[in-house]
């Protein structure tokens, strides 16, 4: 009896842990993940990656050893026993370590535990943590893709309204476990017995449809009741039947056709007998009240035609057709394992304007992705329209003009960025868009027949991808509060399963984006499940010769403009850089034979080493750069990048040729553009000299003079930018990692014209924008952007010193390279690595700094001393003295604790 209660105590206490500190002294493994996620239902993966971290607040702590147990019966896993897999006690400080065990079956939950050996060879007690499998092989699929079959003129990708889809079916027995495996070209909400199931949002993720889908699991088991049952979809459109026409071509992707699905219920009993109730022509399907929708523009629903109780059972549909058969649109079809799309966050209006009985203007207060949702009474046939927006004209005039740019309709009955709602007139009435999602701050609510509507009537939802946050900034500017805050919410307006570049001009994943915005992603959010979809999309895309089209996924635009290094370069500096966070390969184990495709594609265009393939320095303040130039320091890049995988994978001849074509580049790069009497490359512009500090192509001997220069250059500038995406990505690092930290602070905590505080000092914007103006100022365009973000990123490289160690990546080993810079006198800056919580704190005092660190359990960090101080006196958290040991020139080797230093200025 004991041992049971042990044994429920561990699994409970496992699932409801999110950190849990150590108990009397002892270490704990936690955040037991499996491909990232908790618990996660639906695993396709035959070896999934399993992960923990210790918690162990002891001064040293490490891990020396730990063992993985996986079983189908969870009291045998808690209790030591695993039938599944026994890794045995492996010595090793591994928190990271793929499943090496029986080969997985479909559908079958499997329990795991870990127990781990501290530095003092004392054994945890296990903790467990499960995973599901999900169809593993595209053969365990029952049911049939379906779609509804109506047409317009002959064509059903013309038909407006949304289909329904219902089937009735009956239980007899008691049921154990209801899982239901969803997969859908388009987008759906699913419903069983009247209930929707889940809280996902724009499921399943976009991808190229006629070459991978992706399926959704969700256990079902509460919503399945004894006896007569009813399951109910609604299918939207989504990218895949795209019905506005706007300059990327989505209207003619070779995939666009009426949404479709495929759905397979499975149902265990508690006699082990399995049923499984599948899509099959006996489907019943009818139009819906969302009359039209449009992931680019918005959604028309006319409750009118609302027929309650169509997801129920004993509803009447006689009247409704039978599904049609149709094909799967791809012979790929995936589990969806990322963090799906929510509603996070709920935001009321801040101020409601009533400028009559038929038009209010509702304002945030701030810049979201999303959707409104409205409580509205009125008579039936009431048409209620609102138009979302970034602009307020001080006329009170809602402007979307710079926002529907690039729009191109075909008539007047699919407004940009306009919802629809027309009354059923059945007392008060809620509209909520289901398949589509905007940019805006501003709604203009307006009305065919007077409403009375109060201020909150209208209420936004902030929907993006629901990435768990692990970073976090604080100084005592804040402005810089305030930047860093703006940067992550225009970064998770752009994630919806992939990167974008702006929640409502476009939509789109513009690779460069997502380049230049990777390090602000992986500090701040926990983003590996987005970007290993993202990286896959780039597989699906490629072509032959290894070239990649600028916006991914595509419908066909992009392969001919805005593909070169500068941009595309994606394909290698993002698995690259997960590598860095995580210590993970394995995305870059999926990605090599596409990026050595796309390193030899570089490498026939410009076999010599340099290249104009490229966009260039994208929207500068007003310099101009050699596109050659930036487009070869990129080709540097990758090839680099190449060769560094190569070797990570012991693929020998593979890296000495990238090594030897790296080499061949960078010394085409300097002996064109840089002046080695000067320190200048090209024309001495803040992008020229910023690119080449920072991705190293300055020779050791002259980084000194090129640094000078370019603080000169800044400083000529009236210490403001003159840069474009790809100067803003190096310039901050450039300056403090060569000795003009102070030089690069003052950049960033600017509050005039160019800089990231003008828009804030000037609008109160709380989004990044699209271009270093203002509102009101010239060349006025999208307002949440995320391609000048790197600040964000560089507040903790920069301030808080935080980096991971090439030689030790994942965090295993920490960098820390502070730097108390002038102006600011506290920045708390942390980042919840791998291995746990990281903390860079310092605050001045007078002229010394005291500075606090953390160094999680299990890992290390290599302190730099910031030129001009001494090391003081060094406490633990606890009040005790220690020593720090001096392994190089102001390099101090840290364990694992809490350690407050004080720092003296010589």
């Amino acid at each position: 009896m004991y041992q049971i209660f042990l044994s429920i105590t561990l699994i409970v206490g496992s699932l409801l842990a999110g950190a849990q500190p150590s108990v009397f002294g002892q270490s704990i493994p936690n955040h037991l993940r499996c491909e990232y996620l908790q618990n996660p239902l639906g695993i396709d993966t035959p070896h999934p990656r399993l992960s923990w971290l210790m918690e162990d607040e002891r001064y040293g702590a490490k891990q020396t050893a730990y063992q993985i147990l996986v079983g189908t019966d969870s009291l045998a896993v808690a209790s030591g026993q695993g039938n599944i897999w026994n890794s045995q006690k492996v010595n090793s400080d591994h928190i990271l370590v793929t499943y090496a065990g029986k080969k997985l079956i479909p559908f079958t939950r499997y329990y795991w535990s870990v127990k781990i050996w501290d530095k003092d060879g004392s054994a945890s007690q296990p903790v467990v943590a499960s995973f599901e499998t999900g169809m593993m092989e595209m053969k365990n699929w029952k049911g049939t893709w379906i779609s509804d079959g109506h047409t317009t003129g002959g064509n059903s990708i013309n038909v407006k309204p949304a289909p329904y889809f219902r089937k009735e079916f009956a239980t007899s027995k008691k049921v154990k476990s209801a899982r239901a495996y969803i997969a859908v070209a388009g987008l759906y909400e699913l419903s069983i017995n009247g209930e929707r199931i889940g809280d996902h949002r724009l499921d399943p993720m976009f991808t190229r449809f006629d070459r991978r889908n992706l399926y959704v699991t969700y256990d079902v088991t509460r919503q399945i009741q004894s006896g007569k049952n009813a399951v109910g979809v609604l299918l939207g459109n989504g990218w895949y039947n795209l019905q506005s026409t706007a300059v990327w071509y989505f209207d003619r992707a070779p995939w666009r056709d009426r949404p479709t699905f495929c759905m397979d219920l499975r149902m265990t009993y508690e006699d082990g007998s399995v049923e499984v109730v599948s899509t099959e022509r006996d489907w019943k399907t009818d139009l819906s009240p969302v009359i039209f929708n449009s992931i680019y523009t918005a959604e028309h629903y006319d409750a009118r035609l609302e027929q309650p109780g169509w997801d129920k059972a004993g509803f009447e549909d006689a009247k409704w057709k039978n599904a049609l058969l149709r094909p799967a649109p791809s012979q790929n079809i995936v589990a969806q394992q990322l963090h799906p799309i929510r509603n996070v966050e709920k935001i009321p209006a801040k101020t409601m304007k009533k400028k009559s009985d038929t038009r209010y203007i509702f304002d945030l207060g701030r810049n979201i992705s999303g959707v409104s949702q409205l409580r509205v009474k009125g008579e039936a046939g009431t048409e209620i329209r609102l138009v979302h927006a970034e602009i307020l004209r001080p006329n009170d005039e809602v402007d979307i003009k710079n926002i529907a740019e690039h729009y191109r309709p075909t008539d007047n009955s699919d407004p940009f960025s306009t919802d629809i709602f027309i009354l059923s007139g059945k007392g008060e009435e809620t509209f909520m868009p289901r398949f589509n999602y905007k940019g805006f701050q501003y709604v203009e609510v307006t009305s065919t027949k007077p409403v009375t509507l109060t201020a909150d009537a209208l209420t936004g939802w902030f929907m993006h991808s629901d990435l768990p946050p692990v970073g976090k900034i604080e100084t005592s500017n804040p402005l810089i509060n305030k930047i860093w805050q703006a940067a992550n919410s225009s970064y998770l307006a752009n994630l919806f399963g992939y990167p974008t570049d702006c929640p409502h001009r476009e939509k789109n994943g513009w690779t460069g984006d997502a380049n230049y915005a990777v390090d602000l992603g992986l500090y701040n959010f926990d983003g590996i499940t987005v970007y290993e979809k993202w990286l896959a999309d780039h597989r699906d895309e490629q072509q032959p010769n290894g070239l990649l089209p600028n916006i991914i996924p595509t419908s066909g635009w992009g392969y001919d403009w805005a593909t070169g290094p500068d941009w595309t370069c994606t394909i290698a500096v993002i698995p690259w850089a997960v590598y860095q966070f995580y210590g993970d390969s394995r995305l870059l184990a999926d990605c090599y034979e596409s990026l050595q495709l796309y390193t030899d594609h570089l490498m026939e265009v410009a076999p010599d080493g340099l290249t104009d393939w490229g966009l260039g320095d994208w929207v500068p303040v007003k310099s101009k750069t050699s596109r050659e130039y930036t487009s070869s320091v990129y080709y540097y890049r990758v090839v680099s990048i190449m060769a560094k995988t190569a070797q990570l994978f012991g693929k020998t001849d593979d890296f000495t040729k990238y090594s030897a074509q790296a080499e061949k580049v960078k010394s085409a790069i300097n002996q064109k553009y840089l002046n080695t009497e000067t320190g200048i490359y090209g024309t001495g512009n803040q992008t020229e000299l910023s690119l080449a500090l920072h991705w190293g192509i300055v020779p050791d001997e002259l980084k000194a003079k090129v640094a000078a220069s370019l603080a000169k250059r800044v400083e000529a500038d009236g210490k403001h930018l003159d840069v474009g995406l790809l100067g803003t990505k190096a310039i901050l690092h450039a300056l403090s990692e060569n000795g003009y930290a102070d030089l690069a602070y003052t950049l960033a905590a600017q509050d005039t014209y160019p800089s990231w505080g003008h828009w804030i000092a000037k609008d109160n914007a709380t989004t990044l924008y699209e271009d270093w103006t203002a509102i009101g100022e010239k060349r006025e365009s999208s307002l949440n952007h995320i391609m000048f973000g790197e600040v964000d990123a560089w507040f903790y490289s920069g301030l808080g010193g935080i980096l991971p160690d090439p030689e030790h990546p994942g965090f295993k080993n920490i960098l820390l390279k502070p730097n108390f810079v002038t102006g600011l006198n506290e920045a708390n800056v942390s980042f919840d690595s791998p291995y746990g919580k990281i903390e860079s704190r310092w605050e001045r005092k007078k002229k010394n700094v005291v500075y606090h660190i953390t160094v999680p359990a299990n890992a290390t960090a290599d302190f730099y001393l910031p030129s001009g101080y001494k090391t003081g006196k060094v406490t633990l958290s606890d009040g005790k003295v220690v020593s720090i040991s001096e392994t190089g020139k102001g390099i101090y080797r840290l364990v694992a604790g809490s350690y407050h230093l004080e720092l003296k200025k010589q």
